[in-house]
């Protein structure tokens, strides 16, 4: 496949997008009090890295296949781990860091969301669709931690 100019700046901009969500979860799971929290972080910097990878494999020409996957998020099951006995403080931050990675996620989403009008190869469409709707399910995910948590 042979993208074009303005094809071509589009996965560059959302790879930049994707590399800033991999350092963003990075440093996130270095700073979350909760374990919970932690793993969660640490399960999405790997998925961005996959997203990442992914657009790498379309400027070198290939279209990987996407599994489709949209049931992360409807399938994520957090353990409520703050209690009334819990540290406000350490709660208070995790919950600045789940928000803000649901902010990150909703922008992302509908950078995917307009971009993939930029394409007339199915197949791309396809791959892009797919990426917009595990960003979808990363905010879900995050979003039912704060819930079992008590900070929504």
């Amino acid at each position: 496949m042979v993208l074009n100019e303005k094809e071509r700046a589009t996965i560059e901009d959302l790879q930049t997008q994707e590399k800033s969500c991999v350092e963003k979860y990075g440093m996130y799971a270095g700073q979350a009090k909760d374990p919970e929290l932690k793993s969660l972080f640490q399960t999405l910097q790997n998925k961005e890295k996959e997203h990442y990878e992914s657009l790498e494999k379309v400027l070198n020409g290939t279209v990987p296949e996407c599994n489709c996957n949209d049931t992360d998020g409807r399938d994520y099951e957090p353990k409520a781990t703050y209690t009334a006995m819990s540290s406000p403080e350490d709660k208070m931050q995790d919950a600045f860091l789940a928000t803000d990675c649901i902010a990150t996620e909703k922008l992302v989403s509908g950078e995917y969301n307009s971009d993939v009008f930029a394409f007339g190869d199915t197949k791309l469409r396809k791959l892009l669709a797919d990426i917009q709707v595990e960003e979808q399910n990363h905010a879900e995910m995050l979003y039912k931690y704060k819930m079992v948590n008590g900070m929504v």
